[in-house]
C-alpha cells in the first residue's frame, strides 16, 4: 500500500499532495543530474495542514514527509512518490528518518528551547535523504518565543527545507507564519470511510468496525484504538454510564473522582513503559557505567529528562480526560436527538436505553446546558485548572441540568 491509503477520507488533499511530491521529486532530480529546474511546480518550502480533530492532520503530514523522501526506481518510470516500501517511506513513516525532525507539545506548550535544536537543524542539507523535513505536529501549542523562531526559519528557509505545521484551524497560527505556508485544510472522514479504512487495515470485522467508526464520529485514531483495544472499550462504557449516576452530591463527587483517576493511570502507564528506557539510554549517552553514578556536570541533563516527563505525563492525563469529555458530549449530543425526534445520527446506539431514560427525563434546554458544562470544564482544563476542580464542578453541573 502506498503512503496515500492512510488519508482517510481526504481524496482532494491527496491529489494537491501527490502532485506537489511529483514536483519535489522532478526539483531535486533536476538539481542532481545539472538540468534546470522545472519551470513551474507546485511544490512550496512550507504547508500548514489544519482540520477538526481525528481528521488525520499529523498522519498527512507524515504521510507527505515520507512521499517527499522516496526513493523507490519506479518513479524513474513515471510511478508516484510515496511507495510506502522502500527505505525513505519507510523510515519517514515509522519516525527514524535522519532527514525528518519532528516537534510535538511534551506540556501545554511547546517551548522555544524545544525547537532550537530543529531550527538550525532546518538550515542543514539533507545527511541521506532528498530533503530536509521539520514535521510540527502541535504548531498550536507554539508560545510567542518558540513561534518567533519558527517565524524567522519559515521566511529564509534552506534550499532543500520543507516545514510541515498542523493546527486545528488558521487561527491557531501566527498569521505572520501562516502567510508563509500553503495551506490544506482536512475534513472530517465519513463514518463508511473510516469503517471500511479498519476494515481493511485493521482487519476488524465490517459490524465491529462500523460501531467503532459511528460512536467516534469519524475521528479515525479513537476509532481505531475502540475497535482493537478492549480497554479502550471498557473505558468509554464506563464514561457512558457515568450520565445516570449523577442523582445526587456525593456521586457527583466521586464519579469525578473516577474519571481523574482513571486519567492519571493512562498516564502512570504511558511514563512506565516510556521514562525508565528514557533514563537509561540517557544515562549510557552520558557515560555512566551499569548501574553507576553520573559523571560530573551531567546532573542539569538528567534533570532536564525529568521536567520534561513530568510534563508529559500531564499532558497525557488532560488528553485522557479529553477522550472521555468528548465521548461525554457525543452521548448528550444523542440525548439532544432524540428529545428533537431525531434518530438518524445518534452516534451511541449500543447506550440507546440510557440515551431514551434520560431524553424523557429531561428538556433540551437541560441537555444544551450540560454539553455546554463539559465544554466548560475542556476550557478549564486548557487554562491549567485542576483537573479535579474542573471535574467536579462539571459533574456538578450535569446533575442540576
Amino acid at each position: 500500500m502506498t503512503v496515500w491509503d492512510d488519508l482517510v477520507g481526504q481524496e482532494r488533499v491527496s491529489e494537491v499532495l501527490t502532485a506537489a511530491a511529483r514536483d519535489a521529486d522532478a526539483l531535486v532530480t533536476a538539481a542532481a543530474t545539472g538540468q534546470p529546474p522545472p519551470e513551474s511546480s507546485k511544490m512550496t518550502h512550507a504547508w500548514l495542514f489544519t482540520g477538526p480533530p481525528g481528521a488525520g492532520r499529523n498522519r498527512t503530514a507524515r504521510a507527505f514527509a515520507a512521499a517527499l523522501q522516496c526513493v523507490s526506481p519506479d518513479r524513474a518510470l513515471g510511478g508516484v512518490p510515496g511507495c510506502g516500501f522502500c527505505d525513505g517511506c519507510h523510515t519517514a513513516l515509522v519516525g527514524t528518518h535522519a532527514d525528518v525532525a519532528t516537534v510535538a507539545a511534551v506540556g501545554a506548550e511547546i517551548l522555544v528551547r524545544d525547537m532550537r535544536d530543529t531550527v538550525r537543524k532546518s538550515y542543514t542539507a539533507p545527511a541521506t535523504g532528498r530533503w530536509q523535513i521539520i514535521l510540527v505536529e502541535d504548531a498550536e501549542r507554539l508560545n510567542e518565543k518558540s513561534a518567533n523562531a519558527v517565524l524567522k526559519a519559515v521566511e529564509e528557509p534552506a534550499p532543500r527545507t520543507v516545514w510541515l505545521l498542523c493546527a486545528p484551524s488558521l487561527e491557531d497560527v501566527l498569521p505572520t507564519i501562516r502567510s508563509r505556508c500553503r495551506h490544506l485544510n482536512l475534513r472530517t472522514p465519513s463514518v463508511d470511510a473510516v469503517a471500511d479504512m479498519l476494515v481493511r487495515r485493521e482487519g476488524v470485522e465490517p459490524q465491529a468496525a462500523a460501531a467503532a467508526a459511528r460512536a467516534t464520529q469519524g475521528h479515525v485514531d479513537r476509532a481505531r484504538r475502540l475497535a482493537t483495544d478492549p480497554a479502550a472499550r471498557e473505558r468509554r462504557a464506563a464514561v457512558l454510564k457515568l450520565p445516570l449516576r449523577l442523582d445526587e452530591v456525593g456521586a457527583c463527587l466521586k464519579a469525578a473522582q473516577e474519571l481523574v483517576d482513571a486519567a492519571a493511570e493512562d498516564a502512570k502507564q504511558l511514563a512506565e513503559e516510556m521514562d525508565g528506557k528514557e533514563t537509561e539510554e540517557l544515562k549510557a549517552a552520558l557515560g555512566a557505567a551499569q548501574g553507576g553514578r553520573l559523571p560530573r556536570g551531567t546532573a542539569g541533563v538528567m534533570k532536564d529528562l525529568e521536567e520534561m516527563q513530568k510534563r508529559r505525563r500531564t499532558r497525557t492525563q488532560r488528553d485522557s480526560l479529553d477522550v472521555a469529555l468528548t465521548d461525554l458530549t457525543g452521548f448528550y449530543r444523542d440525548v439532544l436527538a432524540l428529545q428533537l425526534g431525531s434518530r438518524v445520527a445518534i452516534a451511541n446506539a449500543d447506550a440507546e436505553d440510557s440515551l431514551e431514560r434520560l431524553a424523557r427525563a429531561g428538556s433540551p434546554e437541560a441537555t444544551l446546558r450540560r454539553i455546554e458544562a463539559i465544554a466548560a470544564c475542556r476550557g478549564a482544563l486548557d487554562r491549567n485548572v485542576a483537573p479535579l476542580l474542573a471535574v467536579e464542578a462539571m459533574t456538578m453541573a450535569l446533575r442540576a441540568g
